[in-house]
């Protein structure tokens, strides 16, 4: 079958990933993996190419070589199957502050395909989840920084992905916000089993969160 899954332990294994910008190598020949239920962590400066990875990871940016395997999909032979598999948290907050909560989860529950008869019960679980159901008629514009955070990985979450992709999750948050996010990413591991690669440039959200960095 062309799109079945390579039968593994790990739920991401990156092979010798490199990514060109002309001259400038922002990934160079990278190489590690990450088990199943785990939440693995990059650490390190803003432009140490932290956030190019995790674009080549989500398909959003082609490798210039090498490839990765992702929920035993290979990346460059079926980027489709990897992107059904997974979930993204980008770095930049991208929820429409013009809409509500619950309007930007179903518009989410509609891309991601959620059958009509389940979008309801997801986004209720969703909203409950993240501690967001009393908000969840307000425009997002009146979210806090926090409040819109756990809403974006609300959407994420929606079709139950097994790879969470997260991009500096806290970046700008205030530290009650912080843990507030932190104490949701934790209970998706134990909730749903998800595996987790995040980026930080936080060493102590690192320390928290980390099964390895």
């Amino acid at each position: 079958m062309e799109n079945a899954p390579v039968a593994n332990a790990n739920a991401i294994e990156v092979l010798s990933l490199t990514r060109r910008f002309g001259s400038l190598v922002a990934v160079n020949h990278l190489n590690f993996s990450c088990a199943s239920g785990a939440t693995f962590g990059l650490l390190g400066p803003n432009g140490a190419g932290k956030s190019t990875l995790i674009k080549m990871l989500t398909t959003l940016l082609p490798p210039s070589e090498g490839t990765a395997k992702i929920a035993g999909f290979d990346l460059v032979q079926h980027p489709e199957a990897v992107r059904r598999k997974i979930g993204y948290v980008s770095q930049m907050l991208s929820a429409d502050g013009d809409l509500t909560g619950y309007e930007n989860l179903l518009i989410s529950a509609k891309l991601y395909g959620i059958p009509r008869a389940e979008r309801e019960r997801r986004i209720a679980q969703a909203f409950e989840f993240m501690d967001l159901a009393h908000v969840s008629g307000k425009r997002v514009r009146q979210y806090s920084g926090g409040m819109i955070r756990r809403l974006e990985i609300a959407q994420s979450m929606l079709h139950r992905p097994s790879v969470l992709f997260m991009d500096e999750p806290t970046v700008g948050l205030d530290p009650s916000a912080k843990r507030a996010v932190w104490e949701r990413i934790r209970e998706l591991r134990r909730e749903f089993g998800t595996t987790i690669l995040m980026t930080t440039h936080d060493m102590e959200e690192a320390d928290h969160l980390c099964d390895m960095v």
